[in-house]
């Protein structure tokens, strides 16, 4: 794949996840526990429904934290090799993850 290839998929990348944080962050905000307006198994609902939706936003938050190393790799030129090992990163596996950094074998 060639740079512009991949910085446009990376860039893409980044931008759904950063969607995807603007249209879950109601369901991260804070519950409001009156009893008066919800019962108990509402309230327990609404928590784990928050803290489900802050742990998918911890895992995006990572994931372009991930995204923005692999833009730094690819300006700098080393996109596609192994942070570990320096070897070549196989290109099936930055089509299925463009942000990976490590080939399979440093990555187990």
């Amino acid at each position: 794949m060639d740079a512009k290839t991949v910085r446009a998929e990376l860039l893409k990348l980044k931008t759904e996840l950063v969607s995807l944080s603007e249209i879950s962050e109601e369901a991260r905000a804070t519950v409001t526990l009156d009893q008066q307006s919800v019962g108990r198994l509402s309230r327990m609902d609404a928590l784990q429904g928050q803290a489900m939706a802050q742990a998918a936003e911890r895992q995006r938050r990572t994931h372009i934290q991930l995204i923005e190393a692999a833009l730094q790799r690819l300006e700098k030129g080393e996109y596609g090799y192994c942070a570990e090992c320096g070897e070549a990163i196989a290109e099936k596996r930055l089509k299925a993850d463009p942000a990976a950094a490590f080939c399979i074998n440093c990555a187990r």
